[in-house]
């Protein structure tokens, strides 16, 4: 059963239930978001609409956005997103990758289709109103494209990943451990547009960011807490940066926080424990745009051993890979395959890249250096083309997160050397020297702010980092 055929399924369960509730309070149950999603299908079907149609979105993330997805669904359309941390540029290439015949817009991208002129040629407008009701559902085969989305592009130009609705499926099947509610009454805070249709398939109420997604730094740490507390929220879905903000409030009433999307650090885990209820937990998601999920952690089933590896240059624990993944280390690079893993990009641009024929099938290159103890845990060492010297970047930023004053910390090879940049506190800079020292670290600079990516502000933009220290030096 693809996702739409089980969001209708659900709706008819559990009608008057909350299914989304935007970030000013407005909420649609799930009876009334299939039913809208239906008389959008009429309409956009009347439009000239068929299946196997690209339709591109260009939509705030609220209720619309995932009535519109549904919609389209029903209808076998192909869904394109573009990648919103790139702005118009991403918009322009989702364009020219995609050639889309329908375009929808609404809110404040509504005068994009006048911005940007590969628009203006785009065939087919169409409107988020609709009246008349309907209940189409177009029988598709699985491997029907569902959806196109693009990586990031922080390491080369945006790849476009088409995804089936059995790709979907089995995605989400991979879900279902973390996502299942444990109790009825569950109420997530979402921050990955994504994990909402996770949750449409299982009743659970979404209530979306109260912060601007694409500006993490937007966030607030008191109005997160008015929306935990006036919405019942029992479960928080967030990036690092935000469970970061979690953390400075003197009590947080979740009973898990889910986060990935970046590296989940052990200082940021117990600074979160602190903070939240006796019994409550914290789930550090490891996957990738083309593959997730690949492993998780329950900070609470980190061992003591564990956390002093960690915090001496083991690298960060990620867990178990999940029982639907096929992982491989070679030369230190995590590979992966199976069922909800990508085996390939649009037009096979990046396939040479991130590809690999290995045993008589396609794996995934993460770009991430790992290893695998005596237990079967994947540690995660750092991005391959973050390594300085000897070391890959998590053996060194993680312990130096735990020395006093330190905010931040990175490895950066610059000219063949290996230099560790820190954010934080420059009076302790002789006790960060020495504790580097101890590490195989000669040279230490301090600077006022690690630049972070652009999606979730929660990775090092090494770059942006090398060009500063190249400015300094």
């Amino acid at each position: 059963m693809n996702l739409i055929a089980t969001f209708i399924e659900k709706a008819d369960q559990y009608g008057a239930r909350p299914a989304i509730i935007d970030s000013r309070g407005a909420s649609i149950s799930f009876a009334d978001l299939a039913r809208r999603s239906g008389a959008l299908a009429e309409a956009w079907h009347r439009a000239g609409l068929t299946p196997g149609d690209r339709v591109l979105l260009a939509m705030p993330v609220g209720i619309d956005l995932y009535a519109a997805i549904a919609a389209l669904w029903r209808l076998g359309a192909t869904i394109v997103f573009p990648e919103p941390a790139l702005g118009l540029p991403g918009l322009r290439h989702a364009v020219e990758m995609t050639k889309p015949k329908a375009l929808l817009t609404s809110g404040f991208y509504g005068a994009i289709r006048w911005l940007v002129p590969d628009l203006w040629f785009v065939p087919l407008h169409l409107s988020i109103d609709a009246a008349t009701p309907g209940n189409r559902v177009a029988s598709l085969p699985p491997e029907h494209p569902a959806l196109i989305s693009f990586t990031s592009g922080t390491t080369g130009k945006p790849k476009a990943i088409v995804r089936s609705h059995d790709f979907l499926s089995a995605q989400d099947a991979a879900l279902d451990p973390l996502f299942t509610p444990q109790h009825e009454d569950t109420v997530d805070l979402v921050a990955f547009p994504v994990f909402v249709l996770a949750n449409l398939a299982r009743g659970t109420t979404s209530v979306l960011a109260n912060w601007r997604l694409r500006d993490p730094t937007s966030a607030k740490p008191d109005a997160i807490l008015r929306l935990i507390e006036k919405h019942r929220i029992t479960r928080a879905l967030v990036p690092p940066s935000i469970a970061e903000i979690l953390a400075t409030l003197p009590r947080v009433p979740l009973q898990t926080v889910m986060t990935g999307g970046g590296p989940v650090f052990p200082d940021l885990l117990r600074r979160l424990q602190s903070v939240l209820p006796a019994g409550s937990d914290i789930v550090s998601v490891y996957g990738s745009t083309e593959a997730e999920p690949i492993a998780w952690q329950s900070a609470r089933d980190i061992t003591a051993t564990q956390w002093r590896a960690m915090e001496t240059g083991a690298g960060l624990l990620a867990g178990r890979p999940i029982t639907a993944i096929d992982l491989r280390l070679i030369d230190d690079e995590i590979l992966v395959t199976g069922d909800h893993v990508n085996k390939g990009y649009l037009g096979g641009q990046g396939d040479s890249d991130n590809k690999l024929p290995h045993e008589g099938r396609i794996w995934h290159r993460t770009g991430d250096a790992g290893h695998l103890d005596a237990e079967g845990n994947l540690w995660l060492r750092g991005r391959l083309t973050g390594k300085a010297g000897n070391h890959y970047p998590f053996e060194i930023e993680t312990p130096a997160r735990q020395w006093p004053g330190v905010r931040r910390a990175a490895l950066v090879a610059l000219d063949q050397k290996s230099i560790l940049a820190i954010e934080g506190d420059e009076t302790h800079l002789t006790t960060w020297q020495s504790a580097a020292a101890t590490l195989g670290i000669t040279e230490v600079i301090v600077t006022p702010k690690i630049p972070l990516d652009r999606r979730h502000q929660s990775k090092i933009d090494l770059p942006a980092l090398r060009a500063y220290l190249r400015r300094k030096s």
